[in-house]
């Protein structure tokens, strides 16, 4: 026959009855609780830092149409048309917009001979929608 649990048998549970205090406890439950909670904002951060597109990046995309902006080519490359299109597929926001036309407008100025009825007709020439006025005149911060 198997003995039976005695009635009087209490088991404690995880931390009832153990070495740490009520107080201990609680600064446990505490600490774990803002471990989540740092953990929680550091994802968001690095989730929503990510967003933000870097100027390296728009430069990069933006240089094939160096030659067309200065009016030595009759047209935009492939290659311009398609860093653009990359571009705007890239934008999630209105905040990614306003990065790119500050990006755009701080490396235009890095180019010398950039001519504003080049720059301008671009996104129409790619037949490219970028959200903006591609323009060295263009005010970024009313994106919307």
């Amino acid at each position: 026959m198997i003995p039976q649990p005695s009635s009087s048998i209490q088991y404690p549970s995880k931390f009832e009855d153990s070495q740490y205090t009520q107080h201990q406890i609680q600064e446990m439950k505490s600490a774990v609780f803002s471990m989540v909670f740092v953990l929680s904002l550091l994802y968001c951060f690095a989730h929503f830092s990510n967003a933000a597109i870097p100027c390296g990046t728009v430069d990069m995309k933006a240089a094939a149409c160096i030659s067309f902006a200065t009016g030595k080519a009759a047209k935009p490359s492939a290659a311009c048309c398609s860093g653009l299109q990359q571009l705007a597929q890239s934008v999630k926001s209105v905040n990614d917009k306003k990065v790119i036309c500050r990006c755009l407008k701080a490396g235009v100025k890095n180019f010398a001979g950039v001519q504003e009825k080049f720059l301008s007709q671009i996104p129409n020439a790619c037949k490219i929608k970028v959200g903006f006025p591609v323009s060295m005149h263009t005010n970024c911060e009313t994106i919307h």
